[in-house]
């Protein structure tokens, strides 16, 4: 036999080693697989209210998102959030509503009036990119509280297009013929489907949309790119990195997850009033991110639904909780208590916890396991 034909042989392939386990199956999959189990069970146990609760900390987890993109992965500090969430809903309310006696409308199909309201909030963010993609830190927050205030200030007085003070009605999402709403009965198992229930649904799959599509970004090379603009600008702009347009594409991109959460938002309470979107709505959401885990996927759902979620179930046990009181009564009011409780959180996560609730769930998770926990779980693009 020839020297050519014996290099050409294939190597034998290694026997596996004596006593060796085979390969785990991935836990991830167990539990994404019991995460969409139970969000389909949900609807068919829980009544209106924790319905209606969970798609209104579905749509914080989505606004979330985008602003610890920005915020959280790229470090930069904005206090204007809540402005691209009322121009998401209003947007949304104004493209898809019928033009009623002084106000007006443009009638257009809802998902279209959906897209185009989301597109309307990244135009917005667009505008204001050439400012985000110079300005940093303090200063940058400055400039986006400047919008909450030009915000109010457009939604109390272009009364035909917002309704003014008593805001407008929202016009119900329909999708291929099938409306989320009550104007139609559906029934499933027994159990009436109703606007709640339905949806619920449609913003788990937003969610979970909106959360993939921001991890593949943090996980491929922009999310490498804006972790080290946060981390090391000057070393970013040495290697090549555009920190100028990146800067101003990760706040148009925030921008438009934030419209996408304001139109969860109106479908949620069915009216837009202007005095939902302001300032303390931009500052609960850096109290999300923070107190979540800035820089990453998981911990701005996990603050999300803690902040989002924390009022309204001080709102439902108030009766049995000391010194919480239903507005009118002597005591805190759920929001105030709310108010103090993730106060209190975010001082606990700053001094203790700098990864956040995400961090102390990875450090919890790798003492049971054995071992210590990996620095990207404390802070990561997970």
């Amino acid at each position: 036999m020839s020297e050519t034909s014996v290099s050409k042989r294939p190597p034998a392939k290694r026997p596996p080693a004596a006593g060796s386990a085979p390969r785990a199956f991935p836990t991830g999959v167990v539990v994404w697989a019991a995460v969409a189990a139970v969000a389909v069970a949900v609807p068919f146990y829980l009544d209106a209210f924790w319905l209606t609760a969970g798609m209104f900390a579905m749509s914080a987890a989505v606004g979330a998102i985008g602003i610890n993109l920005l915020t959280g992965a790229t470090g930069q500090l904005s206090m204007g959030h809540a402005f691209f969430l009322a121009v998401g809903a209003y947007g949304y309310v104004y493209f898809s509503a019928e033009p009623d006696g002084h106000l007006g409308g443009l009638g257009l199909p809802t998902p279209l009036a959906a897209v185009l309201a989301i597109a309307l909030a990244g135009l917005a963010g667009g505008v204001f990119s050439p400012i985000a993609g110079r300005l940093k830190g303090a200063y940058l927050g400055i400039a986006t509280l400047a919008l909450i205030f030009l915000g109010q200030h457009v939604l109390f007085s272009a009364e035909p297009v917002t309704g003014g003070y008593n805001g407008r009605a929202v016009p119900p999402l329909e999708l291929f013929g099938f409306s989320f709403s009550d104007e139609t009965d559906l029934v499933v198992m027994g159990i009436p489907f109703g606007a709640p229930e339905r949806l619920w649904y449609l913003g788990a799959v937003l969610l979970a949309l909106a959360a993939l599509f921001a991890r593949g970004v943090l996980r491929d090379r922009p999310g490498r790119a804006m972790n080290t603009i946060r981390d090391h600008e000057t070393a970013a702009g040495v290697m090549g990195v555009p920190v100028a347009r990146y800067r101003a594409g990760v706040f148009v991109l925030s921008s438009m997850y934030g419209g996408l959460a304001g139109v969860m938002l109106a479908l949620s309470f069915q009216r837009a009033v202007p005095d939902y979107f302001g300032v303390m709505l931009s500052l609960d959401y850096l109290a999300m991110i923070v107190i979540g885990g800035l820089g990453s996927v998981g911990g701005a759902v996990i603050g999300a639904v803690f902040v989002s979620l924390l009022p309204q179930v001080l709102t439902r046990y108030s009766d049995s909780m000391p010194l919480v009181a239903q507005p009118g009564e002597s005591g805190f009011s759920p929001a105030e208590a709310a108010r103090m409780l993730y106060g209190a959180a975010v001082v606990a996560v700053v001094l203790f916890l700098p990864g956040g609730l995400l961090g102390l769930a990875s450090r919890i998770r790798a003492s049971l396991a054995g071992r210590r926990p990996h620095p990207r779980n404390t802070r990561s693009s997970s």
